[in-house]
């Protein structure tokens, strides 16, 4: 499995997918902007030409052709994703530490990018995950379709959490007023997104593992 993920980030991915993150991680320097698009990037950008990169290079095939079990081929290409919208994470809340630092007194519209705010795009990739991953295996190269799904659901957690922000008091309150300075509520809504990012991750492999076992690679 170790084998097919080097494969992959080293022929398979194009390095600019690597320097996206810290391109967009840059965004978080804006004042004020909807940060949810920083993570949003990677599933409009990274996924449809990465997955469409793998189909045009035949990389189905070729995974097939090696000696490793097709349950190692669909982990070794969740564990590329992951790492990738890790990347795109991580870099981001980087960066945000700058922009608390740029823009001390700054009044929101949109999210602050607390702790609280990243549990919530971790949440939001876990739905992006159980959703592509999925579908994506149905078949194991038709991507269009799984992306289209799992990024308009996406969007749309995005929304309504961004709705909810600013429309309701006791979530307004969390993300904008005093809870902001709860580290601990920070901290717990922060450790609830990784842990359902990871169990939706887990349960997305899991379905993708009976789904693409079923799959007849000619």
């Amino acid at each position: 499995m170790y084998n097919l993920v080097m494969k992959d980030l080293k022929l398979g991915v194009n390095p600019w997918f690597f320097a996206l993150p810290f391109i967009l991680g840059g965004l978080m320097l804006i004042p004020g902007w909807v940060y949810f698009l920083v993570p949003l990037y990677f599933c409009f950008l990274t996924v449809p030409n990465m997955f469409g990169g793998f189909k045009s290079q035949n990389d189905l095939m070729f995974s097939t052709m090696m000696p490793v079990t097709k349950t190692d081929i669909v982990k070794s290409r969740i564990t590329v994703v992951v790492i990738l919208e890790l990347m795109h994470l991580v870099i981001a809340m980087i960066f945000s530490i700058f922009t608390f630092r740029l823009y001390p007194h700054l009044n929101y519209i949109f999210y602050p990018p607390h702790m609280g705010f990243w549990g919530l795009c971790f949440i939001m990739l876990a739905i992006f995950n159980i959703l592509f991953i999925s579908m994506y295996y149905k078949t194991s190269y038709k991507y269009g379709a799984a992306t289209t799904a799992s990024t308009t659901a996406a969007i749309l957690f995005a929304g309504g959490a961004q709705w909810l922000g600013i429309q309701n008091s006791w979530v307004n309150n969390i993300f904008y007023g005093s809870g902001t300075d709860n580290t601990a509520l920070q901290l717990s809504i922060l450790i609830a997104g990784i842990i359902i990012f990871i169990a939706c991750t887990l349960i997305a492999y899991k379905i993708a593992v009976k789904r693409f076992l079923k799959v007849e690679i000619l």
